[in-house]
């Protein structure tokens, strides 16, 4: 039984675990997620009158086609006659025909013919095939799966103005639940042991943004509720009365931005789209002139990189639901770790290519992972702090209507920006960070002006 405590609700740890984890249609967590746009697919994965491509989206089962104007569909696979896939349709003149007995849907679903039905008997007005509202931005095709009319606006993360010739997008398949692949991006201390557990410090230049990981692999952090969702600062005090910072984000419904880089001039928004309990796209998008080396390229003394930063491989694309941007390395095979490379601490994991050190990882929980086994510790602090914000959010907006933070005002994910900087011992972190951000090299949306 639901019971009110100083105006939150207090629930169980096991309905808790199952209200963040869902995300199919009337659950608490994927009611959350249908409020805001989300990205779903590159623009280039659909061509003009190409094939259907099946997509699965938060525990519904889509296709997702481009007309012969250049239109984007996204539609309920299902044909609203008698449910036949849409998959196995025409992409053709206009629309998508179903080919079992020709009916035509266009992208916002209208039924545009009803050839085997005889002319006084046609009622295509009548009939709708199931479609969400689409728009491409940032080279992505984004999907608003909520009841609006009128959607909301794109969220306003910096990532998406930066310029195309300073933009790269990513996207990779994960087969575990969304949670556990965001929880890892904000989960800093594992760095010092996933990523670089056999790496000294002074195997990096001084000053260097990974150097501070592992010189220090227990930090001490600062946490805090903001408007966009929550945030932390993992810090390391220096020997001349300096503080270093990892700054990073979480921002709703299920955005990180990860302290990769040095905080002036390199953005990040990482988007973790459920396709389904057990399933989830981690959509990456990464801007900026970055003058240093990212975590993932870093360079030690020796002129060779951290071990386990080797290239990311892919299977081949299939058109099953989750045929899409599948890595080689896997669950199937162990994720090709290598015992001796972990023996002889050449890698600390034996897992080549750090993206999927943390993919094994969370992967390794099971499809979901059950949080009553769980023992935090108080380098879980930003972990608890999300579940909590991410909960509140859902239940207000199951119970009272709450229009959920970034909805309505999506200018508010324009105030995250992540990365390392120092600053000094007695400073306020949030007013380090507000500092840092006024310095920052920006790169506005149109009529935005840099965050105060």
């Amino acid at each position: 039984m639901r019971k009110r405590l100083q105006g939150r609700i207090s629930m169980s740890k096991a309905t808790d675990g199952h209200d963040l984890t869902r995300v199919g249609p009337g659950t608490v967590m994927g009611e959350l997620m249908r409020q805001y746009w989300l990205p779903a697919a590159l623009s280039s994965e659909l061509k003009a009158d190409g094939d259907p491509m099946r997509l699965m989206l938060l525990g519904e089962a889509l296709i997702a086609f481009r007309d012969s104007s250049g239109r984007v569909g996204v539609l309920d696979h299902q044909c609203p006659h008698r449910c036949a896939s849409l998959f196995l349709g025409r992409n053709e003149e206009g629309g998508i025909r179903c080919v079992y007995h020709g009916w035509k849907f266009d992208v916002d679903g209208r039924c545009l013919e009803m050839p085997n039905v005889p002319p006084p008997q046609d009622f295509k007005e009548k009939v709708r095939a199931k479609s969400y509202k689409v728009q491409e931005v940032a080279g992505l095709i984004w999907v608003y799966m909520g009841a609006r009319e009128q959607p909301p606006a794109l969220p306003m993360h910096e990532a998406l103005f930066v310029p195309e010739e300073d933009l790269t997008v990513t996207i990779l398949q994960r087969e575990a639940n969304w949670l556990q692949g965001l929880e890892g991006d904000i989960d800093t201390s594992h760095f010092g042991f996933l990523h670089a557990g056999h790496v000294k410090a002074e195997d990096f230049e001084e000053g260097h943004p990974a150097r501070h990981t592992v010189a220090n692999r227990a930090p001490e952090y600062k946490v805090a509720d903001t408007e966009w969702g929550t945030m932390y600062g993992a810090y390391r005090p220096e020997s001349d009365g300096k503080i270093h910072w990892r700054m990073a984000h979480f921002s709703l419904p299920f955005w990180t931005q990860t302290p990769n880089a040095d905080f002036a001039d390199h953005v990040v928004a990482k988007a973790w789209v459920p396709m389904d309990d057990t399933h989830t796209m981690l959509i990456s998008i990464y801007g900026g002139r970055g003058k240093g080396a990212t975590y993932s390229t870093s360079k030690l003394k020796s002129g060779s990189g951290i071990g386990g930063a080797e290239p990311l491989d892919y299977l081949p694309n299939s058109t099953d639901w989750f045929g899409r941007w599948r890595a080689v390395q896997n669950v199937g095979n162990d994720w090709q770790i290598d015992r001796e490379a972990q023996r002889s601490n050449r890698i600390y994991t034996g897992i080549r290519n750090i993206v999927m050190q943390d993919q094994a990882v969370s992967e390794s929980m099971g499809p979901i992972v059950d949080h009553t086994k769980e023992h935090l510790a108080p380098s879980d602090i930003m972990i608890s702090r999300t579940r909590r914000r991410l909960l509140n959010t859902a239940r207000a907006l199951a119970e009272s209507g709450t229009v959920p933070p970034g909805v309505d005002d999506a200018e508010v994910f324009w105030k995250a920006r992540a990365g390392s900087f120092y600053a000094d011992a007695n400073s306020d972190w949030l007013d380090a960070y507000r500092e840092q951000l006024k310095g920052a090299v920006r790169w506005p949306a149109p009529g935005q002006q840099a965050a105060e």
